[in-house]
């Protein structure tokens, strides 16, 4: 028997080789179960909808793998894994990143993204006073997931005219410079 994360597999792929076809709004669970060749309540055994699905999605075969350099202060060479793999799915992610509404990609994306950060920041800071008491790793790890989002989500739906190492370089650029540095360089 499969383990979950084997299913869990299953039907993200059957979930993203639907969403190629149809609009991700119109997808069922059971057009997702007959593609996966599993029965319906096996995808309720895992996941509550298709929005938690595409969760996964992100979570797992996006971020997970850039985690580790994050960690270790790697950023440009995670954020440039980060946009290749979207790249590679380049139809999946143009079709999701068109979601609105209560289940939007942006909203999806950006908690996964924060989630993500307020690990690392959080693991990183242990026990040090906060500088500014509003500037808890809640806020930080808020900024840079709207700001990377907003990035990314930009990116995806003006066609990816940019390689993902140049995105990579233009968002590093940006985060580590001051608003005036920016205007500077124009």
């Amino acid at each position: 028997m499969a383990g979950k994360r084997e299913v869990d597999t299953l039907l993200a792929e059957s979930f993203k080789e639907l969403a190629l076809r149809q609009p991700i709004e119109k997808i069922t669970i059971k057009e997702i179960t007959d593609r996966a060749g599993v029965i319906r309540p096996t995808f309720y055994n895992h996941f509550q909808d298709k929005y938690e699905l595409l969760e996964w999605i992100i979570s797992t075969q996006l971020l997970e793998q850039i985690e580790p350099l994050i960690q270790n202060g790697m950023i440009n060479e995670a954020l440039t894994l980060l946009f290749t793999r979207i790249e590679r799915e380049k139809e999946f992610y143009t079709k999701a990143s068109r979601l609105e509404g209560q289940n939007s990609f942006g909203s999806i994306a950006q908690a996964c993204v924060r989630k993500l950060l307020l690990g690392v920041i959080e693991e990183r800071s242990g026990e040090k006073q906060q500088k500014y008491v509003w500037m808890t790793p809640e806020w930080i790890a808020e900024y840079y997931a709207q700001s990377m989002c907003y990035v990314v989500i930009t990116w995806i739906q003006s066609g990816m005219t940019i390689t993902p190492r140049e995105l990579a370089e233009i968002y590093d650029y940006i985060i580590k410079r001051s608003m005036e540095d920016v205007l500077t360089d124009l």
